[in-house]
């Protein structure tokens, strides 16, 4: 691919052009006869001025047999129809070829790594899928064929018209290179216009999709006003565009007009006195007057067609720059399934693109069934090591190991198969509750099964009561449910998969008290017998873990359960003071019971304690 790049902002050649319209395999056969038809149907049409050249000389109808008459006549049928199969033969090519490259492109989309993602706007992307191979469409589809028929009919006209009369042919070459030297230039501004405006169509593509997809932030925070500026502002830019656009072609239009007429002038006034001379015949006047309209209709098609074809130029660039992209390696040696073991992690060090490091040697060991919890000050880089974990990112420095493999070893999906992770959104997909149940699974999940993962995620009491049960739709992102029901369905789909590894990014943080205990019962179902890492702000939700890892600042500043942080860590200490009041030697010792009283005093909800919520279902496991 390294071949094909290019630099943003300069035009690219045609090589890498058609390179990509090659690697789509379009049907060569299917072209061929499309273009064979049209240049059947051109060469038909460069006989008419010749047929009519002999009526006007004297030629009559009567001196035409019927056999003439049926062969003129199919003639002209043969060639509408032929017109006709080859303008649908090359819009179907068209349209394959295309489907073809928005395959590869939705592809490449699905298996770029969350990093691309961080430095590309979902909008652009959305452009790139859309209205480039859009451009890219029009151009095969409509265009492709009148680079073969104009060149055939302005090479098969002009060597008619120097046997007719080359004195009269040369006139024509005084006008056409004229022309051309107006058109190329305009061909080249058009060229940079078009580029601009698919980079500001993209622009306003991601502008749009970004408001639109947060129209509830939006309208919360009272900031309608000022996205009507911003889209304005890009609305106003493609306006610009358009206008130049409309410029160029305003000027293209009218010269070669001018052309035409200036050419239908000379010929004439010139080919008028050639035949009151005696040298010219009226019929080949006619005829003469015939070719030239047959020159200067495809001298418009292919300024069209060129200008097209710098529109598409720009447009391959983005396409090319995309799919020359980095893709994540989904091959691996092996399997993850079949390994046993802890998770290691071993002095890790990762700092997104220009920028220091989040995480700067970072060490510990997860022991299979065990809890571990991360907690500490935000910032301190805990979802950039879940990241990690789920390899969307490779760190720079360090490994993570399952048992003694590496797990950049194991296949990418192997892997994450292994995992089930619950966020804090948990994000939701548009569909029915039973789609996003059952979202990325590779096997048929049964009725059943649906049933008893939504009763142990305590979510069937909420499903069975909508209209529609597990065929409600959840709307986009999932806005027509609760903040606890989405996390409910969320485990309820992790319990699907029967993850080995459980991934919990403060799971239950945004929720009102009474969804956050329904929460806690179903995480404490879904934590049995499980590999738990959980990042946590509430130390009362993870006091009971088999370890805490308090970070800051991307390192690792200590480790053990609660009641050793408590004795040896003193911003651990601090943190447990703050949040659980914890003020007596006793409560300092950090027993279940009394962090728990300390809790629900803290926070006057009542909710269950510590223990229930975290380690009442792992003594259990």
């Amino acid at each position: 691919m390294s071949s094909i790049t290019t630099k943003r902002g300069k035009g690219i050649a045609i090589k890498p052009f058609l390179t990509l319209l090659k690697d789509t395999k379009p049907s060569y056969g299917l072209l061929a006869i499309a273009i064979g038809l049209s240049i059947i149907s051109t060469l038909v049409g460069l006989i008419i001025p010749m047929f009519t050249k002999n009526l006007v000389d004297g030629f009559s109808l009567a001196s035409i047999s019927k056999l003439q008459i049926v062969g003129i006549v199919g003639a002209f049928i043969a060639q509408t129809i032929a017109a006709g199969v080859s303008i649908y033969l090359l819009n179907y090519a068209g349209q394959k070829m295309v489907a073809g490259l928005r395959d590869r492109l939705w592809r490449k989309f699905l298996v770029l790594p969350v990093a691309y993602y961080n430095e590309n706007r979902t909008g652009e992307s959305v452009s790139r899928m859309t209205n480039d191979t859009g451009i890219i469409k029009t151009l095969i589809s409509e265009h492709l064929a009148s680079l073969f028929t104009g060149v055939i009919s302005i090479v098969g006209s002009i060597s008619v018209l120097l046997y007719l009369n080359w004195k009269m042919t040369l006139v024509l070459f005084t006008v056409l290179p004229l022309s051309a030297l107006i058109l190329v230039p305009l061909g080249r501004q058009m060229y940079k216009i078009s580029k601009g405006m698919q980079d500001e169509t993209a622009s306003f593509t991601a502008t749009l999709s970004g408001v639109l997809s947060e129209i509830r932030l939006v309208k919360s925070s009272g900031a309608e006003d000022r996205e009507y500026v911003a889209g304005k502002t890009g609305i106003m830019n493609l306006l610009s565009f358009g206008i130049r656009e409309g410029k160029i072609s305003a000027m293209i239009s009218p010269l070669v007009s001018f052309v035409f007429m200036l050419l239908l002038v000379v010929i004439i006034g010139y080919g008028g006195m050639q035949v009151s001379a005696g040298v010219l015949t009226a019929g080949e006047l006619v005829a003469f007057i015939l070719y030239l309209i047959q020159i200067i209709m495809p001298l418009t098609q292919l300024t069209t067609f060129f200008t097209q074809m710098q529109k598409a130029k720009g447009a391959s660039e983005r396409i090319i720059e995309t799919l020359a992209e980095a893709e994540e390696i989904y091959e691996g040696e092996e399997e993850a399934s079949g390994t046993e073991g802890p998770i290691t992690v071993e002095d890790l060090s990762f700092g997104y693109k220009n920028g220091e490091n989040v995480l700067s040697n970072v060490s510990f060991r997860m022991h299979p069934g065990e809890v571990t919890a991360i907690v500490g000050p935000s910032g301190g880089g805990k979802t950039t090591l879940f990241s990690l974990l789920e390899r969307f990112y490779e760190p720079q420095m360090g490994m993570i190991r399952l048992g003694e493999k590496p797990v950049a070893a194991f296949s990418l999906r192997s892997w994450r198969n292994l995992i089930g992770y619950v966020s804090q959104e948990s994000p939701l997909l548009a569909g029915t509750i039973a789609e996003n149940l059952s979202y990325g699974l590779e096997r048929e999940i049964s009725s059943d099964e649906m049933r008893s993962a939504a009763a142990m995620a305590y979510a069937d009491g909420f499903i069975n009561e909508l209209p529609d049960g597990y065929n409600t739709d959840v709307g986009e992102r999932g806005v027509k449910l609760s903040g606890g029901q989405r996390q409910r369905i969320a485990i309820a789909r992790a319990l699907l998969r029967n993850p080995r590894i459980l991934m919990l990014d403060e799971a239950t943080s945004s929720l009102d008290s009474q969804s956050e205990a329904v929460v806690q019962k179903a995480l404490s179902n879904l934590m049995v017998g499980r590999t738990t890492i959980v990042i946590a702000h509430r130390l009362a939700t993870v006091v009971n873990a088999d370890q805490i890892i308090f970070m800051e600042k991307g390192q690792i500043t200590g480790t053990g359960t609660h009641a050793e942080l408590l004795q040896t860590h003193e911003l651990y200490k601090e943190f447990a003071t703050q949040q659980l009041q914890l003020n007596t030697p006793e409560i300092l010792a950090g027993s279940e019971e009394e962090v728990a009283v300390a809790d629900d005093k803290n926070t006057g909800s009542g909710r269950r304690s510590a223990h229930s919520r975290i380690g009442g279902s792992l003594s259990e496991g």
